[in-house]
């Protein structure tokens, strides 16, 4: 982005569905210098919707993550007050009071492009290299995470858009107070009650029957995608690597996975959707009454079990 190139930007810091609608913020956009605001730093991530780079807010050096998405990249589009802005930024925006969520401080629309503006936590990690660098992970702490991304699932619902990408690459782990982050609802969309009949997310969390038929309905699909994960964290990997595998759903479990995780696990990832637990019903399931012999501690003890993780934040830290 050179420095004398002017696009129309929008502070989303203010935006507020319950008082400041977005048509009024769209109304009059400021023409606002990016390269004046924002400076760009290294590489974090490229994916099928677009490149982010860490970057900070120079007048106040505040980390974000900086998000470019090509127009020629996006399918879906929305109008708002009659101006055209990507699905993706409109379903995000439509989810900032919901706690679980990244925080959108910006952005801008360019000739060729759309650039959003995302907190970036210094201390965080997403959880797949999370789980990567620290192995399974103790089931205290499994169900956690697990009650957090539920809690953030259906308060997303509730405003009325399905993320449809649960995984472990789109949550962001804060390694001081383990809190975590839902990021890129590039593949979501707004809930329905009708079947779904596209998908854009991430093949080995599809369900069965998106493989078998081309449609899911939403409740079912989010609790596969739930499935996976929990089996993930507890286990380390994915249960599937293929089609045949995920429609023959055969799990295996290490001996220490306890029988009410495992159960609720098979509970999520039935092959028959209509077989699966509901959403509503899973931090209702005995295993998160269930105390396991390998607890995850907390305060100082926690903050010893993840300060191997902090050394190396300052040079790969994620948005």
């Amino acid at each position: 982005m050179s420095e004398d190139s002017v696009e129309v930007g929008i502070d989303a810091s203010k935006y507020c569905e319950e008082c400041v609608k977005i048509r009024t913020l769209l109304r009059k956009p400021a023409k606002r210098a990016f390269d004046r605001i924002y400076k760009v730093g290294r590489l974090l991530g490229k994916g099928g919707f677009g490149t982010v780079y860490a970057g900070f807010r120079i007048k106040d050096g505040r980390q974000v993550a900086i998000k470019h998405v090509a127009k020629s990249k996006i399918v879906e589009w929305e109008k708002v007050d009659g101006k055209s802005m990507p699905r993706e930024l409109k379903l995000l925006l439509d989810v900032q009071s919901v706690q679980g969520v990244i925080k959108i401080l910006d952005f801008f629309e360019r000739k060729d492009s759309f650039v959003y503006i995302l907190d970036r936590l210094p201390a965080s990690k997403d959880l797949f290299d999370f789980i990567t660098e620290r192995g399974c992970l103790e089931e205290d702490l499994a169900k956690n995470f697990l009650r957090q991304v539920v809690n953030t699932i259906e308060a997303c619902q509730d405003k009325g858009v399905v993320h449809r990408d649960i995984k472990d690459e789109n949550l962001m782990v804060n390694l001081h107070s383990l809190q975590l982050k839902l990021i890129d609802f590039g593949s979501g969309a707004h809930l329905k009650e009708e079947a779904y009949t596209d998908f854009d997310g991430t093949r080995v969390y599809a369900p069965p029957e998106w493989i078998q038929t081309s449609k899911y309905f939403a409740d079912h699909a989010t609790v596969w995608s739930l499935g996976i994960l929990l089996y993930d964290m507890v286990v380390g990997d994915i249960p599937f690597e293929n089609d045949k595998e995920i429609c023959e759903a055969k799990l295996d479990f290490p001996k220490d996975i306890s029988s009410e995780c495992q159960e609720l696990i098979r509970a999520c990832l039935e092959v028959l959707p209509q077989d699966r637990i509901l959403l509503s019903d899973i931090l209702s399931h005995r295993w998160f009454f269930q105390k396991t012999e390998k607890t995850i501690t907390t305060g100082k003890s926690m903050n010893s079990k993840i300060s191997k993780f902090t050394g190396s934040l300052s040079s790969n830290g994620s948005c």
